[in-house]
C-alpha cells in the first residue's frame, strides 16, 4: 500500500471511528461544555452590568461621585467621621513593572475613615523593600503607612507568614483587616465599598473580589487570562459565594485577635494557600463569603510573560489542590481535581477530532471520493463551531462589561480597552491551557512539593511539613515571579531563560529524584 493510499485509509478509518456512539458522546460533550461556559459568562455579565446601570442612573440623578458610593449623602462629614478603622496588609515579594502603580492605587484610596497600610517583606534584600520605602517616604505626610520585615517563614508559606506578622502589628483600634496582593490595582472607592458591606451585614466572614486580566500579547499571558475567566463566574454573583481569591480579602480584625474559627492556627501551622485555607475554614463553620459586584480589579500581566512562567504559575495553581485543612476539604479537592482534569481534556478532545474530520473531508474531496460516511461527523463539527463562537462571544461580552465597569470605578485612571485583546490567541490559549492542566495536576499529585519564588514547600497530610530555600547560585532558583515579571533579587541574581524549551525540560525531570522543582 502506497503512502497516499495508507493516508486515505487512515483518515477513512478515523472518520468512521469518530462516528461511533462513544465518539459522538465526546463531541456532543464538548458542545455542552462550550454552551455551559457561555451561559455562565452571560450570567456573570448580567451581574456586572446591573452595577454599571446603577452607577449611570445615580450619575444622571446628580451623584457625580457614584463610583464612590450609592448615596451622595454618605460623603457628608457627619457620616465620614463615624467610619471604622481599616488596616490594609500587603505581603510583598519582588518588584516589577506594574507594582509601583498598583501600590499607588492602594494607598491613595478615597476611603474617609481611619486607614493604615502595612507593607510586609521577608528581608531588606528584597527589591520590594527599597521600592516601597521610597513610596512611603513620598506619602509620609498624607498616609499612615509602615514597612515591616517579617523574616523567613518556618511553619507555613512565606505569604501567610507575612500576613500574620502584619496582623500582629496592626492598630489596636482596627475593626477590619484587608489583605491585598501587590499586583492588585484598587479603585478609589473599593475600600469604602467593602467596608460598607461589612457594616451592613456583620455576618460576612470574608469579603473578596477577583482580577480582570489584561494580557500583554504573549501566549503565556493569554493562557493566564483564559484560566481565570471560568473562575470569574463564581465571583460575579453580586453576593454570597463559595469561592475566595487571596488577592483581596477583607475580614473582621477581631477574628484574628481571638483566633475565631481557628483562622490564625489554621494558617500558621502548615498553611500553604491563604485563600484555600480560609475558604475551607469558612465552609467547615458555615461562615459567609461575600463578593460585591464592584470588586473586580484590573490586573495587568507582565509584558515579558513567557510560556515557561505560565507553566510555573499553572503548577502552583494545581498544587493548591494538594493542600487541605479537614477531611471534607480533602474530599472536595479530590472532586475538583477529577472534575477539572476530566472537563479540561473533555474540552480539548472534540477539537482534535474535529480537525481530523475536516482534514479527512478535504482529502476525500480533493481525491474526488464520496465522503457520505463523514457527513454525520461533519454536522457535529459544525455544531461544535457554533457552540465555540457562542462561548467566545460570551467571554468577550463579559470582558467588555468588566472593562467598562473598571473604567467607571476608576475615572481618573487611563482608560482600559478591548482593542488589545487577540481573540484568536484566546482560543489557542484555551486549547493549550486545558491540555496542560491535567498534566500539571498529575505532576502536583505525584510530587507533593513546589518551588514558589525560590522556596521549596513540601506537603504532608495537606500541610506544609518542610521548607527549603534554594541557594541563589542554583540554576533552578527563579529570578522572576510568574505573572508580574517581578525581580525577586537584586543585581546579584543571575538571569535564567524560562521559555517554552524550559517548560519541556521541566517535564523531562519527572522521573528524577526530588530536588529543586
Amino acid at each position: 500500500m502506497s503512502s497516499p493510499e495508507a493516508l486515505d485509509w487512515l483518515l477513512l478509518s478515523l472518520g468512521r471511528a469518530f462516528c461511533t456512539p462513544f465518539s459522538v458522546f465526546i463531541q456532543i460533550q464538548g458542545c455542552v461544555i462550550c454552551l455551559l461556559l457561555g451561559i455562565g459568562w452571560a450570567l456573570a455579565a448580567s451581574v456586572r452590568n446591573r452595577e454599571i446601570n446603577r452607577i449611570k442612573y445615580n450619575m444622571r440623578n446628580g451623584n457625580n461621585f457614584a463610583f464612590l458610593c450609592h448615596n451622595i449623602n454618605e460623603l457628608e462629614h457627619s457620616n465620614q467621621v463615624n467610619l471604622p478603622t481599616v488596616t490594609v496588609i500587603m505581603p510583598l515579594k519582588g518588584f516589577g513593572e506594574h507594582n509601583l502603580r498598583n501600590w499607588r492605587s492602594q494607598i491613595t484610596s478615597l476611603y474617609g475613615g481611619p486607614l493604615e497600610f502595612i507593607f510586609v517583606v521577608d528581608s531588606t534584600e528584597d527589591p520590594a523593600y527599597h521600592a516601597v520605602s521610597r513610596l512611603v517616604s513620598e506619602y509620609e505626610d498624607h498616609v499612615d503607612a509602615k514597612i515591616i520585615v517579617a523574616d523567613f517563614a518556618t511553619t507555613c508559606s512565606q505569604k501567610i507568614h507575612n500576613q500574620l506578622v502584619g496582623v500582629e502589628n496592626m492598630c489596636k483600634d482596627s475593626k477590619y483587616v484587608l489583605f491585598l496582593d501587590d499586583d492588585v490595582r484598587l479603585h478609589p472607592g473599593t475600600i469604602g465599598e467593602l467596608t460598607k458591606e461589612m457594616e451592613k451585614n456583620p455576618n460576612i466572614f470574608i469579603q473578596t473580589g477577583y482580577p480582570l486580566d489584561l494580557p500583554s500579547g504573549s501566549l503565556g499571558s493569554y493562557c493566564i487570562y483564559e484560566y481565570h475567566m471560568p473562575c470569574s463566574m463564581g465571583f460575579a454573583t453580586g453576593g454570597k459565594t463559595f469561592f475566595l481569591w487571596g488577592g483581596c480579602m477583607m475580614m473582621h480584625a477581631d477574628d484574628f485577635r481571638k483566633d475565631r474559627c481557628g483562622v490564625v492556627s489554621g494558617l500558621r501551622y502548615g498553611g500553604y494557600s491563604d485563600d484555600m485555607t480560609l475558604a475551607a475554614i469558612a465552609g467547615a463553620h458555615k461562615e459567609l463569603i461575600y463578593s460585591p459586584p464592584v470588586a473586580v480589579f484590573p490586573h495587568p500581566l507582565a509584558s515579558d510573560l513567557n510560556f515557561g512562567r505560565y507553566w510555573n504559575y499553572l503548577r502552583k495553581q494545581t498544587f493548591v489542590l494538594e493542600s487541605y485543612v479537614t477531611r471534607t476539604n480533602w474530599i472536595m479537592n479530590r472532586v475538583l481535581f477529577v472534575a477539572h482534569c476530566y472537563l479540561s481534556w473533555g474540552f480539548v478532545t472534540p477539537y482534535v477530532m474535529a480537525i481530523i474530520h475536516i482534514v479527512a473531508a478535504l482529502r476525500f474531496y480533493v481525491k474526488g471520493y464520496s465522503y457520505e460516511e463523514m457527513a454525520y461527523g461533519l454536522s457535529l463539527v459544525g455544531f461544535l463551531i457554533v457552540c465555540t463562537f457562542i462561548a467566545l462571544f460570551s467571554m468577550w461580552n463579559l470582558t467588555r462589561i468588566e472593562v467598562h465597569l473598571c473604567n467607571l470605578l476608576s475615572p481618573e485612571a487611563p482608560r482600559l480597552s478591548l482593542a488589545t485583546y487577540n481573540w484568536c490567541l484566546v482560543f489557542v490559549a484555551m486549547m493549550v491551557g486545558n491540555f496542560l492542566y491535567p498534566i500539571s495536576a498529575v505532576r502536583s499529585r505525584l510530587s507533593q512539593y513546589i518551588n514558589w519564588s525560590g522556596i521549596l514547600y513540601y506537603l504532608e497530610d495537606g500541610k506544609v511539613s518542610r521548607i527549603e530555600r534554594v541557594p541563589r547560585s542554583k540554576d533552578m532558583r527563579p529570578v522572576f515571579t510568574d505573572l508580574g515579571g517581578k525581580h525577586l533579587f537584586g543585581k546579584k541574581g543571575l538571569t535564567r531563560r524560562n521559555s517554552f524549551m524550559g517548560f519541556w525540560s521541566s517535564l523531562a525531570q519527572w522521573g528524577q529524584p526530588k530536588k529543586h522543582a
